[in-house]
């Protein structure tokens, strides 16, 4: 393939289309004459050097194997010289240096020893001789950091520039990126500054190889420090000097340009890669469709990946598992598992990673046996990453009996379970409210060396504080600080949510201000835990006050917040403030949910006001929200509350109707309504009435199974379809 092929005239038509990219007559990378290397810079004289450039290079060493103390330096000094004595011991080094100095006429007669000026010209001069004579760039970085302790001052960025380009040739790459990375982080973000370094290094350097290094160097540290646009601006510049970054630098700064949004720019580099004879990879196009399915145009991967083989790039298991996952997460799985199959039929050879993907996709969904035929297809050997998605799947759905076994197969298999496997039992446990095994389980994955994470933290606090422990997980709270964990802003949200129910409100607001002092900033979902804690503790004002507050610094409080407020005005009877929480949502573009409706509809039926409940409920339906169990069984309380039974027949007719099956909170509501209509055996009779409805919509077959259903539910607060 010819190195001046443009990726983007690949797909001529539709992809071009696609991406929404206008022809050019040429490249927005390198389009005006500014950005060649001037022979004259805005600098004016050598003060800039000396001055202004001037940097402390002491984060850059580290190795304990070019460092010296004090007693080795046998010399007297003042701001400007420094003097070797012959009388006192001295390391090799120092003996190497002034041996070599010797032997280069740098004998300048003092009675004593050998003075040194130590200015900028000399020290570039004895660090090249140093270099020239030795081949050692150890020794020459061993008087590099001497002079500038001899100095008590910096070195300037034309020694620096002289130092790094020794320590490249030398092969001390890593030395000299340590250098390097110290002069980016000096950048105050000014172009003067890169022009200045571009400068200098070019006037110093040694040979070409070791510039071309040097420059590449500069890239991937401004890439590091978050400089794309200066990393692009300079790479623009040197190409003027005919001098291109290494592959690995261009695909860092591909990624980093990506990374950031900037498609336009990344494509206008690949273009310049191009020119420069680098050769368009299945790597350099997979950055492009990652960041696509990233960004969900999973359409624009798609044509992507189609189109390599037109352009002569076939495309690899990378590409083809970018896709697969994204697909996965799409849940189109059937589309996933296509592309699997045509991977095999065109002689890729399939990875776990691919395969596990797909996998991972159809656990979450629940469809654990696919998963495991698919395994089973595709001869995929165990591993520790489709275990975790199998178990993560049973502990969602409270199966944590059978994520145990499997947690035990994984062991018999003789993979090691690692930090994500134990926390997802640990979660289960909690969910189901068993904290001791929990806690015990716990126990396991430490005597097994391996350490907890922040969210297993977050997940045992969450047990504890939703089993009402909340001094269990204030300890664990300052366990994980004992650690060295940093708690990010849901670990905070836990513990505050534990506060909040037990009424705990000072506590609640002191560790908000933790919160500010430790620099994790509170999430509207921190904002709503405050809310709704002061609204259970009846401050109903003093939150509304909050969410006038957030308003005012620009905070834009969701759903959830607004729900909060209406519960609190509505539990109180004061509808009039509820509804215009309710008004002002639909005028902020916030549309009310379920549970918002639910919260007005539950004040309605607590002061018996049934019509305006059932008003309200009919308008939910008309704007097509879908109303849930709690909802159904909050109207069905309210109804049977003031006798209406006949009302509340028709709500469970409609709920079993629309797939919604009644559990015992139903069946307690109906007791209440034939108790008030004084029915022999309240209970048998509600039970009866339930089943014969579940039993007209083919949900139940048999009214007496029913009945003895409802008379074994105790403390489970769910019926399962029979």
């Amino acid at each position: 393939m010819k190195a001046s092929f443009s990726v983007i005239s690949v797909v001529s038509t539709g992809l071009k289309l696609i991406l929404g990219r206008r022809k050019r007559t040429s490249s927005r990378f390198l389009s005006s004459t500014s950005l060649v290397l001037s022979s004259s810079f805005d600098l004016k004289d050598e003060q800039v050097f000396l001055l202004e450039d001037s940097i402390c290079l002491d984060q850059s060493v580290e190795s304990n194997d070019l460092s010296f103390d004090k007693n080795d330096i046998y010399e007297f000094f003042d701001k400007y010289s420094f003097i070797y004595e012959y009388d006192k011991s001295e390391n090799d080094e120092v003996k190497r240096i002034k041996s070599i100095l010797r032997n280069c006429a740098w004998n300048l007669g003092y009675e004593s020893g050998y003075k040194i000026d130590l200015d900028q010209h000399n020290i570039i001069r004895i660090l090249n001789i140093l270099f020239e004579e030795s081949s050692d760039a150890a020794l020459a970085l061993y008087f590099f950091r001497w002079s500038e302790y001899c100095m008590g001052s910096k070195h300037t960025v034309r020694s620096i520039s002289t130092m790094v380009h020794i320590l490249i040739a030398g092969n001390m790459n890593y030395r000299a990126i340590d250098l390097i990375q110290c002069l980016v982080r000096s950048n105050v973000g000014e172009d003067w500054w890169s022009d200045l370094l571009l400068r200098v290094f070019h006037e110093t350097h040694i040979e070409r190889r070791v510039l071309v290094i040097a420059y590449s160097m500069f890239v991937d540290c401004f890439i590091k420090e978050d400089m794309v646009n200066v990393a692009l601006k300079f790479t623009s510049k040197i190409k003027h000097l005919s001098i291109f970054p290494s592959t690995g630098v261009c695909n860092s700064l591909l990624r980093a340009l990506l990374g950031s949004g900037q498609f336009e720019l990344a494509w206008d580099f690949v273009e310049e890669m191009q020119n420069q004879g680098m050769v368009l990879t299945a790597s350099i196009i997979s950055l492009f469709i990652y960041k696509y399915c990233a960004e969900g145009n999973l359409g624009i991967g798609l044509v992507l990946l189609m189109e390599m083989k037109k352009i002569g790039i076939d495309p690899d298991i990378v590409a083809y598992t970018i896709v697969i996952d994204s697909l996965c997460k799409m849940c189109h799985l059937k589309e996933a598992t296509s592309m699997l199959f045509k991977m095999t039929q065109m002689g890729i050879s399939l990875d776990s990673v691919s395969v596990s993907s797909l996998i991972d996709g159809y656990c979450k969904v629940g469809k654990l046996e696919k998963a495991i035929d698919l395994s089973k297809i595709f001869s995929i050997p165990p591993n520790v990453y489709l275990y975790n998605s199998l178990l993560s799947k049973l502990c969602t759905d409270s199966n944590v009996a059978e994520a145990v076994n499997i947690f035990q197969e994984m062991l018999e298999l003789g993979l090691n379970p690692d930090c994500f496997s134990y926390t997802t039992i640990i979660g289960g446990y909690c969910k189901i409210g068993k904290i001791d095994k929990a806690f015990n389980f716990l126990g396991k994955m430490l005597k097994r060396g391996i350490k907890e994470s922040v969210t297993t933290y977050t997940t045992l606090i969450d047990g504890c504080c939703k089993s009402g422990n909340v001094d269990m997980a204030e300890h664990l709270f300052q366990n994980m600080l004992t650690e060295g964990l940093v708690p990010d802003v849901v670990a905070y949200n836990v513990l505050m949510g534990g506060y909040g129910k037990k009424g705990h409100l000072h506590k609640a607001f002191e560790l908000l201000d933790t919160m500010r002092s430790s620099d994790v900033s509170p999430d509207i979902v921190t904002y709503n835990i405050i809310i709704h804690s002061l609204i259970t503790r009846g401050f109903v004002n003093e939150a509304n006050d909050i969410i006038n507050e957030l308003t005012r610094r620009g905070f834009s409080p969701d759903v959830v917040t607004f729900t909060s407020i209406i519960d609190g005005f509505s539990n109180k009877g004061n509808f009039e403030e509820a509804f215009l929480v309710w008004f002002y949502m639909s005028e902020h573009g916030i549309k009310p949910d379920v549970v918002t409706c639910s919260a007005l509809l539950n004040g309605y039926c607590k002061v018996r006001r049934m019509e305006e409940a059932n008003a309200l409920f009919r308008k939910m339906l008309d704007i097509g929200l879908i109303p849930d169990l709690m909802l159904y069984n909050t109207l069905i309380r309210g109804f049977c509350r003031v006798g209406s039974i006949d009302d509340a027949h028709h709500l469970v007719n409609m709920m079993v109707e629309r797939g919604v099956i009644p559990n015992e909170v139903t069946h307690r509501a109906l007791v209440f309504g034939y108790e008030k209509k004084l029915v022999n055996n309240p209970a048998e009779a509600a039970a009866a009435e339930l089943g014969q409805i579940l039993q007209e919509h083919g949900v139940c077959s048999d009214v007496d199974q029913y009945w003895t259903k409802m008379q074994q539910l105790d403390s489970y607060g769910a019926l399962h379809v029979l």
